[in-house]
């Protein structure tokens, strides 16, 4: 099993999977990367004492005021494995919908400033920079959800259950963006569980290396920064997994869900018959319908 997660890894990590590896083709992030999309209506910074500390906004046509769709790539929380252009046609696409998108940036764990609790500050930073947006572009505050990728998708859960974090944490904020709800794409919500195999999908004990070590060493920043510690957060969660992915575990998706709906969370799961792990994020993907109208299911555009 050891082998096959990490030829699933390479292959993936590096482009499109072959058929004759997996019997079938199926996207890495390089195809996504080269998806088509419209530029952005405005690239900005949501802080200013780093790079890549910067969001992409799209605005649908028409008038607002706007719903609003937080997007966090992935890439296992190191630079070299995606950026936001990642998720820039997934970004677009959700435009097209009527959906107004923050399609952010941050520093991961190998860019100086990153890992804990550099990543966690810049998403949420640019959480809440969405208020200044909305001074300044038609964004209804009161319908904003968050969606996240893989790595981001544990962001996105972490997002949603930031209110909940004690008022010592080096990341409280006393009135944080509060949002509508978070669709989690191939991404764990479980830290201490995912250390039992990241090695095997990101080629590093990357987790141990984002909070600074072990679970038995730094307990504090696994309670403050792993999602599944932190419910419930009353927010409304949605785990999309295609049945293909062999990078989040269909077994760990169900242990978060079934631990958000004992907390007294309102938590689903949606399994993707035949998509991998980079077709949740491809609007050519016949994934795009399940995940956009999760989106705007929550958003209460098609009855959330």
């Amino acid at each position: 099993m050891r082998h096959v997660f990490r030829l699933i890894f390479a292959c993936v990590i590096g482009g499109t999977v072959s058929a004759a590896m997996l019997g079938v083709q199926r996207l890495g992030p390089r195809d996504v990367d080269g998806l088509p999309s419209r530029p952005a209506d405005a690239r900005v910074n949501y802080a200013t004492s780093d790079a890549l500390q910067f969001g992409e906004l799209r605005l649908p046509k028409g008038r607002g005021p706007f719903p609003v769709a937080i997007v966090i790539h992935g890439g296992c929380w190191v630079s070299k494995f995606a950026t936001l252009q990642n998720t820039a046609a997934f970004a677009d696409a959700l435009r097209d919908a009527g959906v107004a998108t923050w399609n952010v940036e941050y520093r991961r764990l190998d860019n100086p400033g990153g890992g804990w609790p550099g990543t966690f500050a810049d998403v949420a930073a640019a959480a809440d920079y969405v208020v200044t947006l909305a001074k300044l572009h038609d964004l209804d505050l009161s319908r904003v959800v968050v969606v996240g990728h893989s790595a981001g998708a544990h962001l996105a859960l972490w997002l949603a259950a930031r209110p909940r974090l004690p008022p010592n944490s080096l990341l409280y904020q006393k009135a944080p963006l509060r949002v509508r709800g978070v669709v989690a794409l191939g991404g764990p919500g479980d830290l201490r569980d995912f250390t039992t195999y990241a090695r095997n999908i990101c080629g590093a004990p990357v987790i141990e290396q984002l909070l600074g070590g072990p679970p038995q060493a730094v307990p504090d920043r696994y309670a403050q920064a792993s999602p599944v510690e932190l419910l419930p957060f009353g927010t409304r969660q949605i785990l999309i997994v295609g049945t293909e992915d062999g990078v989040m575990p269909l077994r760990a998706r169900d242990a978060y869900i079934a631990a958000a709906i004992k907390a007294g969370d309102r938590a689903e799961s949606v399994a993707v018959p035949g998509a991998g792990h980079f077709e949740t994020i491809a609007p050519t993907s016949a994934a795009w319908p399940v995940v956009r109208d999760k989106i705007l299911e929550l958003l209460g555009n098609r009855g959330g």
